[in-house]
């Protein structure tokens, strides 16, 4: 290969830029990122506080910053129970009712 001045522009060719070994965010990623990944139920469930205000009609169920209103106990905690028992699925299901309503 010949050597260039400092101030002489160097054709592309004799860069060999296409035979440099790639380094860092060059590289290709060794291992695939998992598309879906799902927490394990523990770690989902201590993500947010559940507080319970009971009513003198049914009660109020707070998971984090969102107050559920419910008409009975009964139903607040048929609800509560399904989502310790899937709290992945449950989860989702009451994001997306709480992002419809915004």
């Amino acid at each position: 290969m010949r050597e260039y001045d400092v101030n002489e522009p160097v054709p592309v060719q004799d860069m060999r830029m296409e035979e440099a070994p790639m380094r860092g965010y060059d590289r290709e990623p060794e291992m695939e990122l998992k598309q879906d990944y799902k927490p394990k139920k523990q770690e989902i469930l201590r993500e947010y506080e559940i507080l319970i205000r009971f009513l003198s009609v049914g009660c109020v169920v707070k998971v984090g910053c969102k107050e559920i209103p419910f008409r009975s106990v009964k139903e607040a905690m048929e609800e509560l129970n399904k989502y310790v028992e899937n709290p992945y699925e449950v989860g989702k299901k009451w994001h997306e009712l709480f992002n419809s309503e915004d």
